[in-house]
């Protein structure tokens, strides 16, 4: 009975702070990012999605979304494990996604889009690859999306319109946050900015 207890309101309260985690999204923000990738998509620009853990596994399915439903030309950075475990060990882990953009010749017509919880920071030496990712999209004077949340880390400081996924409860960041990734680049996808072709259902 305890721990019936107990898994009730574990469950009611992870799923209200989910609810008020959708409920907190900017959706103006939202629909002009969708205005932004139709801007990159208007000028045969490319996304190249960025991700680590379970964010990496929102980008694969976030590229797949985008070229069947919206004729995007899009890349997940992490989906060639051989190419990535080549860099990682040979190069670093640092570097892993920036010389994965190198060699796709990264451009001011594409655009990064970065799905991840904290969002990357130097001095806490968490998600450096995708910071020094972000660092070389500027470089090359390329757009940067993203969703995340905490405060956001580099991503959030140096993009071009990042989603922030506010979750109050620490013990839930993660789980909420990838999520929610999910939900809003689905509804990417559906807005009238961007869906081209029609889903079977």
């Amino acid at each position: 009975m305890i721990v019936k207890k107990f898994m009730s309101k574990l469950i009611h309260n992870f799923f209200s702070e989910y609810i008020k985690s959708v409920k907190s999204l900017n959706l103006a923000q939202i629909d002009n990012l969708a205005k932004d990738i139709k801007r990159i998509k208007d000028n045969k620009g490319r996304i190249f999605f960025l991700g680590v853990g379970g964010s990496a596994g929102n980008a694969t399915h976030a590229v797949n979304d985008f070229r069947k439903l919206c004729n995007i030309e899009a890349y997940c950075v992490t989906d060639n494990v051989s190419e990535l475990t080549a860099r990682i060990n040979d190069e670093g882990w640092d570097t892993s996604f920036s010389n994965w953009l190198k060699i796709s010749n990264l451009n001011h017509k594409d655009a990064v889009f970065v799905f991840s919880v904290g969002g990357g920071n130097l001095k806490k030496k968490v998600s450096v690859n995708i910071v020094n990712a972000i660092k070389f999209a500027k470089s090359k004077r390329t757009k940067v999306f993203g969703v995340v949340s905490r405060d956001g880390g580099y991503t959030k400081k140096s993009g071009d319109n990042v989603i922030l996924i506010h979750v109050e409860n620490k013990k839930f960041v993660t789980p909420i946050s990838e999520a929610i990734q999910p939900v809003i680049w689905h509804y990417l996808v559906s807005s009238k900015f961007l869906k081209h072709n029609k889903t079977k259902w």
